[in-house]
C-alpha cells in the first residue's frame, strides 16, 4: 500500500511538468484554428494541414499575451520572394511594426540584404545572408533581458546583441506585400506557413 501511494505522489508530481512539453515548452497553436491569436490588417491567415498560413494580403497574427523573456521556437516555409517576419516584445498589439518591436525577418530578396532572412531588422545584421525560400526551416530565438539570440537551421545570426528598447510585448507573425512587379502593383503571392511554434519561459 505504501508503494502505491508512494508511485502515484510521483506521478501526481510529474504530471504538471508533462504538460509543459519537453524542456518547458508550450504550444502556442492548437493546429485546428488561431486560438489564442488576434489578426490585424487584411492578411488572409488561415490553418491548413496543421500550419498557420498567409499568401494575400498585409497584416500580423499577434499573441493575446505579453511575453518578457522567453525561448521561441518556430518552423517556416516560405518563397524566395515572401516578405514575412517574427516580431517579438510587441509593445503596441495594434500597430505593430520594427520601431516598437524586435523584428526578426523572413525575406530572401529584401532589397538591403544585411537585414534580410535571420537578422534583427535595423539592430543586427546578417553576412552573408542565409537563403531560407522553398523549403521548411528552423528559427530559435531567445530573449533574455536585453540580450537577443537567433539561431537559424542551427546557425547562429544574431549571436547575442543587446539592445533594452523593448523589455516585454506581444508575439506578431507577419505576412507583408513585397516590392512591387513589373506593373507597379504590389507583389503579394508570397506564401508564408508556420507550424510547431512552441515557447519557454525563462
Amino acid at each position: 500500500m505504501k508503494r502505491r501511494l508512494f508511485h502515484a505522489a510521483l506521478l501526481g508530481l510529474a504530471t504538471p511538468r508533462l504538460a509543459c512539453g519537453q524542456g518547458g515548452f508550450q504550444p502556442m497553436f492548437n493546429g485546428r484554428d488561431l486560438s489564442g491569436w488576434e489578426q490585424i490588417g487584411n492578411a488572409n491567415w488561415r490553418v491548413e494541414d496543421g500550419a498557420v498560413v498567409a499568401d494575400r494580403g498585409v497584416g500580423f497574427l499577434v499573441s493575446a499575451r505579453d511575453y518578457a523573456d522567453f525561448r521561441l521556437r518556430v518552423e517556416f516555409y516560405a518563397e524566395t520572394h515572401t516578405n514575412s517576419g517574427i516580431f517579438i516584445r510587441a509593445t503596441n498589439p495594434s500597430v505593430v511594426n520594427a520601431a516598437n518591436a524586435y523584428e526578426v525577418n523572413i525575406w530572401d530578396e529584401r532589397p538591403e540584404r544585411r537585414y534580410g532572412t535571420g537578422a534583427i531588422v535595423d539592430l543586427a545584421p546578417v553576412d552573408p545572408m542565409p537563403r531560407a525560400g522553398g523549403r521548411w526551416n528552423r528559427f530559435e530565438i531567445t530573449a533574455e533581458r536585453d540580450v537577443l539570440t537567433v539561431v537559424l537551421n542551427g546557425q547562429t545570426t544574431v549571436p547575442g546583441v543587446r539592445d533594452g528598447r523593448h523589455a516585454s510585448g506581444r508575439i506578431a507573425l507577419q505576412h507583408a506585400a513585397s516590392v512591387p512587379d513589373a506593373s507597379g502593383r504590389p507583389n503579394d503571392r508570397g506564401v508564408i506557413r508556420f507550424r510547431g511554434l512552441e515557447i519557454a519561459l525563462l
